[in-house]
């Protein structure tokens, strides 16, 4: 699973796709999972979430980026950036052994927890 860019000259939006390795950025796809738009105020994620646990279950090994878009949309556990952290995500427990992610006080999160609350 990768993302296809989509759109014109500096105006990226991208499809989330399932595609063999070997096919081009942009070539040949076996199905249309979702799209991602970045550029939009918040970000615009859609994903099919049957068809995306699907092909995850079949073996199909998305990229970093498509991985942590669909933790996003609650499609599979795990960890988000540090930068998905500061826009006020959710992440999972983490697992036994590793000490959770610690985010300093006075950090967008933080202002947004103090605003709502």
């Amino acid at each position: 699973m990768r993302l296809r860019r989509m759109g014109a000259k500096h105006q990226p939006s991208y499809r989330i796709v399932v595609a063999e390795s070997s096919s081009p950025r942009d070539g040949r796809f076996v199905e249309i999972v979702g799209i991602y738009n970045p550029r939009t105020s918040p970000m615009t994620l859609r994903v099919d979430a049957e068809r995306a646990a699907y092909w995850l279950k079949v073996g199909a090994q998305p990229t970093d980026k498509v991985r942590s878009l669909l933790v996003r949309a609650g499609i599979t556990e795990g960890k988000l950036s540090r930068e998905g952290l500061e826009e006020g995500y959710v992440t999972e427990t983490p697992r036994r052994g590793v000490e959770p992610n610690v985010i300093p006080a006075g950090t967008r999160a933080d202002a947004a927890e103090q605003a709502t609350a």
